[in-house]
């Protein structure tokens, strides 16, 4: 049995909608969406041994069942520069869940790579009631949030639909460099696209899956955060 069909079955059983982040980046991984490295730490003492075998800097997030907006209780904690800084953001994220949230069951504390900045652009998926698993990408930031940029696509897509729904963002001038900005690898988002597609149509459960931001480099790309919500 593919470990996607465990954790979402799991979750099911459990009636559980939102997936942790550990388990949603689980799920990537295994259908090749790259990811930022990450690992659960359950203590302190865990998280500091992770992040050093991750590469500093790193990023540490709560992993709870009742907490969805992390930022919102304190549960974030950005760019730790060596494990005395894990250690002490690993105690001060505990504190301020208990202190916002005291009934959320806490699983552990993400860890996780600081990618370095670059060229921001989301991939998602709903579960439309009439055309069910349909695709969504847009370029990130601004784009989304106050512009609106993106493109929809029926799932599934081929390789064509893919390269089209990348091309068709007003703002996809930007991905082919400026001002200095190297231009960023569009093959690496249209593999998302393909493998995000495969994702889905596989997983009829998935109500909601959103990879935001997506760091995309020169070669190569990175998806920072991973939400998925079933139904």
């Amino acid at each position: 049995m593919k470990q996607s069909r465990q954790i979402i079955a799991e979750a099911l059983k459990e009636n559980r909608k939102h997936l942790l982040e550990t388990e949603a980046k689980t799920i990537c991984t295994e259908y090749k969406i790259p990811v930022t490295r990450f690992k659960l730490a359950k203590n302190e003492v865990e998280a500091a041994k992770i992040a050093g075998e991750i590469g500093f800097p790193v990023v540490l997030k709560i992993v709870s069942p009742d907490i969805i907006h992390k930022s919102d209780v304190g549960g974030v904690m950005l760019n730790l520069k060596n494990k005395k800084e894990v250690t002490a953001a690993y105690k001060q994220i505990i504190e301020n869940v208990k202190k916002h949230k005291k009934a959320a069951k806490v699983v552990g504390v993400l860890v996780q790579e600081m990618t370095p900045s670059s060229t921001e652009v989301i991939v998602g998926a709903i579960k439309d009631p009439q055309f069910g698993p349909t695709l969504m990408f847009g370029l990130g930031g601004i784009f989304v949030e106050i512009l609106k940029d993106v493109t929809f696509r029926i799932a599934p897509i081929n390789e064509d639909e893919a390269r089209e729904m990348i091309m068709e963002v007003k703002a996809y001038p930007l991905l082919k460099g400026y001002r200095g900005v190297p231009p960023a690898d569009t093959e690496a988002i249209v593999n998302i696209l393909l493998n995000t597609s495969r994702l889905v149509m596989e997983n009829q459960e998935i109500k909601e899956l959103d990879l935001n931001p997506i760091m995309v480099y020169e070669k190569g790309a990175k998806a920072v955060d991973a939400r998925i919500i079933l139904e």
